[in-house]
């Protein structure tokens, strides 16, 4: 079986242990053996990232743009054996898996661009004789704690653009996706990349990633994951004042009004909702649907639910694939009984036994809900979501709003005015109009509000606030 390293200072190294790396759609299926960095491991990590600094952040943007760009490329070119490792080792669909990684390679060659027009500012002084010339400059050594839902995305969306600006990167994916994390590093080295720009530590969060937001010359730590980590993060980089960006997951509303054609909104609905087994920090995960609608609406989303497949990620017949493990599983199973305890109404989200053994779970809608309760306030994370009627656009708004999460929203109407006002009033930092509250742009900025997300957007040009930093000289000339 093969074991999957770390990669620090331009070596694959073995950790101290490896663990299996197991398929969620066949449990059988051992893929390979993932290594686990230490404490240590980042230590050494970390000095290589920082004697690599000067070097890289001095070279020619063009050397930044030709590594990114060929990266971007080669996973284009290999979507699809790319993707299909994806889909097994996460368990998304294999047309998930392949457009994901088609989306990495994007992300790359958006970012190999941008490694070109890093601009400043020439201002007057307001003295005579003395110029001002405002300039950007890369961060240092910067930490990426990625998670599993998008493996290979997410770290492009961090790299990319942390390479492009001059910084060198620590990086650890998540344990239960290491393979297209390793392509990633991979294709790095493949292309000529400098010993120590890029440095992979793969391991447990608590002592690999704590080892990062501890460590003293790590400048900024990039994070995406739950709510709870992002905080002890936010935390922990305050006291070092480290510069610290964090996405942490949402409870996101589409609004269904009484003019919503229902052709569209119901396949919007179903597809935020539960594809990538609803496996997305965008996911949608209540319908608050206007009464004179609820009851038509209601009755579509369970016709189309019904022929939903769940199965194997790699069967091209496959709609949603399973759950990512054991633990999610059964904490969505929870979920489901409390959704009863609350009175709410449940249509499906059983566990399946299917042919293969996995972590399957079919598609869950909660009926007769209302927004207090904790099954329409607690990200669950699974292919699960609720409907909460509602009798007009006022308390529709309310309700989509009433909550501590504010990443995306969405809402379903052909009215102009319901259109314009929502995006107006919702709090929320990505919206969509008749479009699923899921699927984004590489080249235009994301993150939410509240505790949703903290610190500089990601993505597109927006990127530059967090991957660099600010210096003005004043020149007497």
């Amino acid at each position: 079986m093969d074991e999957l390293q770390n990669f620090i200072n331009g070596e694959w190294v073995s950790g101290r242990t490896g663990i299996e790396n197991i398929n969620p759609s066949d449990t059988r299926d051992v893929i390979d053996l993932c290594s686990q960095g230490s404490a240590e491991d980042v230590d050494i990590a970390v000095k290589a990232a920082s004697s690599a600094f000067t070097a890289w952040r001095d070279a020619s943007p063009q050397v930044r743009h030709d590594l990114l760009d060929s990266i971007g490329t080669a996973l284009l070119a290999r979507k699809d054996e790319v993707g299909a490792m994806l889909s097994r080792e996460e368990g998304k669909t294999l047309a998930e898996g392949i457009g994901e990684t088609a989306r990495a390679g994007q992300l790359f060659k958006f970012f190999a661009g941008e490694a070109l027009r890093i601009c400043g500012e020439k201002v007057d002084s307001v003295r005579p004789g003395v110029d001002v010339d405002i300039v950007r400059e890369p961060i240092g050594v910067v930490g990426l704690i990625t998670p599993w839902n998008f493996p290979i995305a997410i770290p492009a969306w961090k790299i990319a653009p942390a390479l492009a600006y001059g910084n060198c990167v620590v990086f650890k994916p998540a344990s239960s996706t290491p393979g297209v994390a390793n392509v990633i590093v991979g294709l790095f080295e493949e292309f000529g990349g400098p010993a120590g720009v890029l440095n992979l530590v793969m391991g447990g969060g608590e002592e690999v990633g704590g080892a990062m937001t501890a460590h003293p010359d790590i400048a900024a730590i990039s994070f995406t994951g739950s709510i709870g980590v992002g905080s002890g993060i936010a935390a922990a980089c305050g006291e070092s004042q480290k510069k610290v960006q964090l996405e942490m997951g949402g409870k996101n509303p589409m609004i269904v009004m009484e003019d919503a054609d229902l052709s569209v909104a119901v396949p919007a609905c179903v597809n935020g909702a539960f594809f990538s087994t609803g496996q997305r920090c965008t996911a949608s995960s209540r319908f608050i649907v206007h009464e004179d609608i609820h009851d038509a609406f209601v009755s579509a989303v369970k016709k189309t639910i019904d022929q939903l497949k769940v199965g194997h990620a790699l069967s091209p017949n496959t709609d949603i694939g399973p759950v990512i493990d054991q633990k999610q599983l059964e904490s969505n199973l929870r979920y489901v009984e409390l959704a009863k305890e609350e009175g709410a109404e449940v249509y499906g989200g059983e566990r399946l036994d299917l042919e293969t053994p996995g972590f399957y779970q079919a598609p869950a809608l909660f009926l007769n809900t209302d927004n207090a309760m904790r099954i329409n306030q607690e990200e669950i994370f699974g292919p699960c979501a609720s409907v909460i009627k509602c009798k007009g656009f006022e308390e529709a708004i309310t309700i989509a709003n009433d909550t501590r999460f504010g990443l995306s929203a969405g809402i379903c109407t052909t009215s102009l005015k319901y259109s314009r006002e929502f995006r107006r009033r919702a709090d929320a930092g990505v919206l969509m109009v008749n479009l699923p509250t899921a699927g984004l742009d590489y080249h235009v900025p994301f993150g939410g509000r509240k505790q949703s997300s903290y610190g500089p957007k990601e993505q597109g040009r927006y990127a530059i606030e967090f991957y660099t930093m600010v210096k003005t000289a004043y020149i007497n000339a």
